[in-house]
């Protein structure tokens, strides 16, 4: 940097003509120049044929226009029978193809839960009536406890949701 006072008390030399660069041209928008970078280059779509999947399972129609799902096992060789996709049964799979076979049936029993449930009310009918016809006030207490305490389990126990998580299944 120049001192203040050097540039106040002297003049400066002006460049010569023969050293002197040469004002810079007018530039127009969208016009390239040396110290302009070009446009940059961006990927166009051109259209094509669909490439072959390449995974093992891609969307497929049956016969009757249903969508279903092809399976390309690589094990298995194209002219084994069950090959192609009519061979995964259309959008059922195969699991549904061998429904000639017996079918399953499931039976849930709530007998234990019902009879569990039954022993309690029938508690909380004695312990009602041994409350009704007891006299002594310490032993009223305490079956007036025995009684609270049953309603409480009872509650818990007779709803629907109990009876589901306790259903035993055969």
């Amino acid at each position: 940097m120049e001192p203040i006072s050097g540039m106040i008390s002297g003049a400066r030399p002006l460049p010569s003509a023969a050293g002197a660069a040469q004002p810079p041209a007018v530039r127009r928008p969208g016009a390239e120049g040396p110290d302009r970078p070009p446009k940059p280059v961006t990927d166009e779509y051109v259209p094509g044929e669909p490439p072959e999947p390449s995974g093992r399972y891609w969307p497929v129609r049956d016969e009757n226009g249903r969508p279903g799902i092809y399976f390309d096992d690589p094990e298995r060789p194209e002219d084994a029978p069950g090959a192609g996709p009519e061979r995964d049964g259309g959008p059922e799979g195969p699991a549904r193809k061998a429904a000639g076979g017996p079918e399953e049936t499931c039976t849930g029993d709530t007998g234990r839960v019902d009879r569990e449930i039954e022993r309690l009310r029938r508690r909380r009918e004695q312990l009602e009536q041994q409350l009704a016809a007891e006299p002594d006030g310490a032993r009223t207490r305490e079956l007036k406890r025995q009684l609270a305490q049953v309603e409480r389990e009872l509650s818990q126990k007779d709803n629907d949701a109990y009876r589901r998580r306790h259903t035993v299944f055969s």
